[in-house]
């Protein structure tokens, strides 16, 4: 007997993971519950383990090819069984797999019993094979997704085939014959046309160099690279500045530095920044919020889980420290510390990093003086914080030197109001510049 194990759902809104590292070979002998291959989604690594105890048949996923919900990614069987005992006697699902019909299909298609592949003649008329989020693709550009012709396995269409139909570079396939309606006095439909788009110009060609190098856009950086795009082309984006007289934290951090010391704690200025931010977005809510452009929606938080950017080698992950408004500066620091040790390990949950409401960028021990960060779509705002220096500055009509800090706040111009973003510097300006009156506002 073969198990046929199938891609499954790891997390929600998941419908895609990239294939990075098979830890398997064909002919090994896993264990049920054995990893057995790391998979990248938009949220996070992840190690999916053996369903079952068993022989490796056949490897269907290559590494480095994406994978949709529902494809069959591996098959296991008893050791001497040959790999084409699964297409002979009919696949059966692996114990995380309940169905072989991928999430996204029809509801009123009958689920497929185990052992049964999926036939696609049973599919609805019109029905056309595509993932949701090709679906929202189309739905975006405004692509009838009939009109475009499949180029993925069993004809399902792809993304690629959505853009290159948007850019007039693919031809409609013939109509399908107009179904009889039940009145005979009903006039015949007329088959539509497809939609006529301007020319595309032709991008430059790219000209070869003998030290050019090409590398696989893969893993983690596909992923930040497409959600980067899609805030990018959703949200339209602006950046408010301003800066911090940071003085006085810093002779507080110090003093409480000296006290920590003995119990081993050194404070950075981060949790500081955390809870002044939380109480700005206490002051304005439209900034802890979320835009819902399917539903036409603004959905305004109520909790206040905070992302933090960090920087590994394989690219930017966002862990999301939770309850930020109920946490002291002890605690805050304690737990961005687990979360930036795990991040850079690799070692997240899927549940680590969701929930976020807005998301913080700390660049200062980078270096750098401003930014235009992307909003973590589709949160409305993200705040970038630099580096802090002396400078000179004006005070009371004398010239002093400060230690400073700039702010570079996005925000989504659809949600948030330029004045409102200024507003919301100032409240956290005037918490960050008078210490104990952040203290004051603390639960």
């Amino acid at each position: 007997m073969t198990i046929a194990f199938k891609l499954p759902d790891v997390g929600e809104g998941i419908h895609e993971a990239e294939i990075v590292r098979w830890l398997v070979n064909v002919g090994d002998t896993v264990r049920e519950f054995e990893p057995i291959v790391e998979v990248q989604t938009d949220k996070a690594l992840v190690e999916l383990p053996a369903p079952t105890s068993g022989t490796v048949l056949e490897i269907k996923a290559q590494a480095g090819s994406l994978a949709f919900v529902g494809d069959v990614i591996i098959v296991f069987g008893e050791k001497g069984a040959e790999a084409l005992d699964a297409s002979a006697t009919g696949a059966q699902t692996g114990a995380a797999v309940e169905t072989l019909s991928p999430k996204g299909t029809s509801p009123a298609q009958p689920p497929v019993a185990q052992g049964e592949q999926l036939d696609l003649r049973t599919l609805p008329a019109g029905r056309v094979l595509a993932t949701p989020a090709t679906r929202k693709l189309a739905r975006d550009l405004g692509v009838d997704l009939k009109l475009v012709t499949g180029t993925g396995k069993a004809g399902r269409v792809t993304k690629e085939d959505v853009r290159q139909f948007h850019q007039g570079d693919t031809q409609a396939p013939p109509s399908p014959p107009v179904a009889a309606t039940h009145s005979s006095d009903a006039a015949p439909a007329a088959t539509p046309a497809a939609p006529t788009r301007a020319a595309v110009p032709t991008p430059a060609p790219v000209i070869p160099s003998a030290d050019d190098e090409r590398v696989p856009l893969r893993g983690l950086r596909r992923t930040i690279a497409n959600r980067m795009v899609q805030s990018a082309f959703t949200a339209p984006h602006v950046t408010a500045f301003d800066d911090v007289d940071m003085t006085e934290l810093m002779a507080y951090r110090k003093q409480a530095n000296a006290l920590l010391a003995e119990r081993g704690i050194k404070l950075t200025f981060l949790p500081f920044i955390l809870k002044a931010l939380t109480s700005a977005l206490k002051a304005y809510p439209y900034l802890n919020a979320h835009m819902d452009d399917a539903a036409g929606e603004i959905v305004l938080k109520k909790d206040y889980h905070l992302g933090i950017a960090v920087d590994t080698p394989d690219g930017l992950l966002v862990p999301v420290l939770k309850h930020v408004d109920r946490k002291s500066i002890l605690d805050i620091a304690s737990e961005i510390k687990v979360l930036v040790d795990k991040t850079q390990a690799r070692t997240l949950d899927v549940s680590e990093m969701r929930g976020g409401t807005f998301t913080i960028s700390n660049m200062g021990p980078i270096g750098g003086l401003f930014a235009t960060p992307i909003l973590n779509y589709p949160e409305v705002g993200i705040l970038g914080v630099h580096k802090i220096e002396e400078k000179p500055v004006v005070r009371n009509g004398e010239i002093v030197i400060r230690s400073m800090m700039n702010l570079s706040l996005s925000f989504d111009h659809r949600v948030i109001d330029g004045a409102t973003a200024v507003r919301f510097t100032n409240h956290m300006k005037r918490l960050l510049e008078n210490p104990n009156l952040m203290f004051l506002e603390m639960n």
